[in-house]
């Protein structure tokens, strides 16, 4: 038996992460509650966000591959206590790590599936004082690239790896471009981006009910740029199933504009309306706000009354060609307001400062680095625009750097990379791509980054 055991011993849940994490930093053997073997391939990153505990680990359940999630818990009763069974985002946990089986029963998912546990008491043999001195980072083969690799053989792997993540973004437009009209197509990607990793999906659910098509009809139209504004908005925020009559004990009291908004929408006969419950709206900031974020598209599209913004886009890359200004090309698509919603993030709910800025320049780049170029690449081949295409490619290559993510940062924390060497949207790009495509895979006998004697040829 363990040494707690036997032992009524309160322990918080970072510390039973912390023997997880050392358990699994001592080549502990373990084995689940289910009497499988359980091997760690790849831990995960730790996270910060709604969800389980460690993100997109890799392992071996006696044998059987599973890449996932990892929740960890004091007490395995803690899973129903803080209704982890009815929350979906936990349907990726793969496998409940605790410190007591407090329940006997197995670990439910939302959908119904079981996963096993592994339970940390049986295998701790020192008292619980001695777990809570500080842990080195647990041990992946590619731990301290930097110090085994040079410089410009780490940086020649991740421009690579960049490279290869924007030709299979701009790939995956190019499909899309065979299946639906060009604008269209642009607009998808924007949402979807508009959307972070929260909401993407409910973005381009939204992008995909509402077209762009129908949207810019009403641009085309003879009317003002506030009524077109109030019309883009009704129809965006009705479709998403966010205006104030769309949700439940939803009472923003005398506001213009929601009356506005809500006679608009009741006039359009746009039956097609998403539910609010789509939506991620706990715990998103203000700034990010889902709301916030619809508008901006409105303003965009605004901005692009005259043409559309397919010739918006093709015409700012053959503007940035010219003038070889990187940050001009974000410069089109930031967003600002002085109207309702330079104090507003939500119907109702006012801001204690003032937002002017719906789109600002970090996320602009984002969207610049991972939708227009690659678009504007797969556009061109398309439309045989040689040109362009170049430009596209040339523009992604020397983007300056952008802001750093969680993934990022965790894959920077893992190889010991500092921000001169990840100097570029290209190397940032590369080690999401190595993330997604090597370490949560289970890849690391196929990274270069792992092998001890990688030396030029990476």
């Amino acid at each position: 038996m363990g040494y707690l055991a036997g032992e009524q011993v309160k322990v918080p849940e970072s510390l039973v992460v912390k023997i997880w994490q050392r358990l699994l930093l001592d080549g502990t053997e373990l084995t689940t509650e289910e009497g499988d073997s359980v091997k760690i391939i790849y831990p995960g990153r730790s996270n910060d966000d709604q969800g389980a505990d460690f993100r997109d680990a890799v392992l071996t359940i006696s044998g059987r591959l599973a890449i996932g999630d990892i929740e960890v818990h004091t007490k395995s009763s803690d899973w129903q206590t803080h209704r982890h069974q009815d929350n979906p985002v936990y349907n990726r946990v793969i496998l409940h790590v605790v410190m007591w089986d407090d329940t006997g029963t197995a670990t439910n998912l939302p959908n119904g599936e079981t996963i096993p546990t592994v339970v940390l008491h049986k295998y701790i043999k020192s008292p619980i004082s001695q777990w809570t001195n500080p842990l080195p980072t647990i041990s992946v083969p590619c731990l301290k690239a930097a110090e085994r690799l040079t410089k410009g053989v780490i940086a020649e792997f991740l421009d690579s790896a960049g490279e290869e993540r924007f030709l299979a973004k701009a790939a995956r437009f190019q499909t899309d471009l065979g299946q639906m009209e060009a604008g269209q197509c642009l607009y998808q990607g924007i949402m979807g981006a508009l959307g972070y990793s929260k909401n993407k999906l409910p973005f381009l659910e939204l992008a995909s009910r509402l077209s762009l098509q129908r949207l810019e009809s009403i641009s085309r139209g003879k009317i003002s740029d506030g009524e077109c504004l109030a019309w883009q908005q009704a129809l965006l925020l009705g479709t998403a199933g966010l205006l104030p009559s769309q949700r439940p004990n939803w009472h923003p009291g005398n506001d213009e504009w929601v009356d506005t908004l809500e006679g608009l929408w009741t006039s359009s006969c746009q039956a097609r309306a998403m539910s609010h419950g789509d939506w991620h709206l706990f715990k998103v900031r203000p700034n990010n706000f889902p709301i916030r974020r619809i508008v901006a598209m409105s303003y965009l599209i605004l901005r692009c009354r005259e043409r559309g913004i397919l010739d918006e886009v093709v015409n700012m890359i053959k503007g940035v060609a010219i003038s070889k200004s990187h940050p001009g090309l974000k410069e089109g698509l930031i967003v600002t307001t002085s109207d309702y919603w330079a104090s507003h993030f939500d119907f109702g709910s006012g801001c204690r400062i003032k937002m002017p800025t719906l789109l600002g320049s970090r996320r602009a780049a984002g969207i610049v680095v991972n939708v227009v170029l690659p678009f504007a690449y797969a556009w061109s081949r398309v439309n045989s625009h040689p040109e362009i295409e170049k430009e596209a490619f040339d523009l992604y290559r020397s983007y300056p750097r952008l802001a750093i993510n969680a993934v990022e940062r965790h894959m920077r924390n893992q190889l010991g990379l500092n921000n001169s060497l990840v100097n570029s949207a290209r190397r940032q790009q590369g080690l999401i791509h190595i993330y997604n495509t090597l370490c949560t895979r289970g890849k690391c006998n196929c990274c270069p980054l792992s092998q001890p004697e990688a030396g030029n040829h990476v």
